[in-house]
């Protein structure tokens, strides 16, 4: 196999030495380039400095669970994850498949089989890569893979539920997005027909962001439809 002219980078997230070892060994001699991490937050760390073409990314980590790094990964990363699992379970496939996953391969697997998926997920891949999004809108600067809002260049102390409120309303600026669109993403379909939850925490939210809360410059309300992230045009190009 010719090495091509932009060697592909390829995440690799696995706490077993054999495992690792055995992937640089498949990988490596293929041509692949490889960051290796051992921990959740050591992949998403390495995810952002250095986008992957492709994630390799085993469900047992030592620190949080592969299904979060996956999630979290695919709510900005555009490149294909592969789940690399002992688990062989039809829930935990289909759990990891819901939350972002775009093929499941169970261990003990064949180099031959794992080379073959790779190969596959990269050519369906439209765009190998995206760049962490930082969304910016006057003073508010919405950092997305590093779950980090500033405004004014001073961080804002957000809640987990917050920060995915305002995330979710970032990914969609200018975009008017339905209370029922925010509650399922966030809370789960369960949570569909909740709008006073939801009015609760763009209140809070609004609170810490907002100049004059009174007044909303960045989270609008658009009457009996939902919510919008008002962003310059400027700021948006």
């Amino acid at each position: 196999m010719t090495v091509p002219e932009r060697p592909t980078r390829i995440l690799v997230v696995d706490d077993e030495e054999q495992i690792r070892r055995a992937l640089k060994s498949i990988l490596g001699t293929r041509g692949y380039v490889l960051d290796v991490a051992t921990t959740g937050d050591e992949a998403l760390t390495m995810a952002i400095d250095n986008p992957p073409d492709l994630v390799v990314l085993d469900l047992g980590l030592p620190d949080r669970s592969g299904i979060d790094v996956c999630r979290e990964l695919r709510a900005w990363l555009a490149a294909p994850i592969l789940i690399l699992s002992v688990r062989s379970s039809e829930a935990d496939k289909i759990t990891a498949l819901d939350e972002g996953a775009d093929d499941y391969l169970t261990k003990p697997f064949s180099a031959g089989e794992l080379l073959a998926r790779i190969r596959a997920l990269l050519r369906r891949a439209a765009a190998l890569t995206a760049p962490p999004p930082v969304v910016t809108a006057g003073e508010l600067v919405i950092d997305i893979a590093r779950r980090r809002v500033t405004l004014s260049d001073a961080e804002v102390a957000l809640t987990p539920t917050e920060f995915d409120i305002l995330a979710f309303l970032a990914r969609n600026a200018n975009c008017v997005v339905t209370q029922k669109m925010i509650l399922e993403h966030v809370w789960g379909p369960e949570w569909a027909e909740d709008a006073q939850t939801l009015r609760v925490h763009v209140s809070n939210l609004r609170k810490k962001i907002e100049p004059a809360p009174a007044t909303a410059r960045y989270i609008i309300t658009e009457p009996g439809v939902g919510f919008r992230l008002s962003v310059p045009e400027a700021d948006a190009s």
